[in-house]
C-alpha cells in the first residue's frame, strides 16, 4: 500500500516538474526534452557530455537524442567539437547562451515557489529522502548512479592538494569535483 502511495506522489512530481519545464522552455520554442539535455550537460564533466551519456541519463532513445542536439545546436545553445584523442567521440558543451538559458529557467518558478512553502529543515529532509530513494532505485535496478566525482571512489586527494581521477589517470579541478559523471561509483 505504502508502495503505491509513494509511487503515486513521485510520479506526479515528475509530471509537474515536466510541466515547469514545458513552460519555461515555450517561450523558447523548447521542449521538455530540450530542457533536460540543456540542464544535463549543464552538469556533468567531460568524460560525460557525450550523446551516449546523454540517452543513458535521461533514459532516451539515441533517435530522441540526436534530433534534440540538432534543435540545440541550430538554436546556438550547444557547441559540439570531435574529441582530440579519439576522433569516433563528440563531446557537447553549452554555448554562453546556452548556460545563460539554464541559469534563467532552472530551478523552474513552479519549483521554486513549491520549495518557497517549506522550511529549510522540510527542504533538507525531503533532499535527504530523495537521495535515500533514487540511491536505492539505481542499487536495486543495478543502473548507473551518475554521482557527482567528489563521491567517487576513483577520486583521490594528492598530497599537494589536488584532485585526481584514478580511473582516467588525469588530474582534476575542484570544479570538475562537483559535476556529475557517467563513471561515477560510490565509495
Amino acid at each position: 500500500m505504502k508502495l503505491n502511495h509513494i509511487y503515486n506522489s513521485v510520479e506526479r512530481l515528475g509530471d509537474l516538474l515536466k510541466v515547469g519545464a514545458r513552460q519555461a522552455g515555450a517561450e523558447h520554442g523548447l521542449q521538455p526534452v530540450h530542457v533536460e539535455v540543456l540542464h544535463y550537460l549543464s552538469i556533468c564533466n567531460q568524460y560525460s557530455d557525450t550523446p551516449m551519456a546523454v540517452t543513458e541519463y535521461l533514459g532516451l532513445t539515441k533517435g530522441t537524442v540526436s534530433q534534440t542536439l540538432k534543435v540545440l545546436e541550430k538554436k546556438s545553445l550547444l557547441v559540439k567539437t570531435i574529441d582530440e584523442n579519439d576522433k569516433r567521440i563528440t563531446h557537447l558543451k553549452l554555448s554562453v547562451s546556452g548556460q545563460q538559458l539554464v541559469a534563467a529557467l532552472l530551478p523552474t518558478n513552479l519549483f521554486i515557489k513549491a520549495c518557497e512553502q517549506l522550511s529549510p529543515q522540510q527542504q533538507s529532509d525531503i533532499n535527504s529522502s530523495l537521495k535515500l530513494l533514487l540511491s536505492a532505485l539505481l542499487k536495486a535496478n543495478n543502473l548507473k548512479t551518475f554521482g557527482v566525482c567528489k563521491t567517487c571512489r576513483f577520486n583521490q586527494l594528492t598530497d599537494d592538494g589536488n584532485y585526481f581521477c584514478d580511473l582516467v589517470k588525469q588530474p582534476l579541478t575542484s570544479d570538475d569535483t562537483q559535476l556529475i559523471c557517467r563513471e561515477h561509483e560510490d565509495v
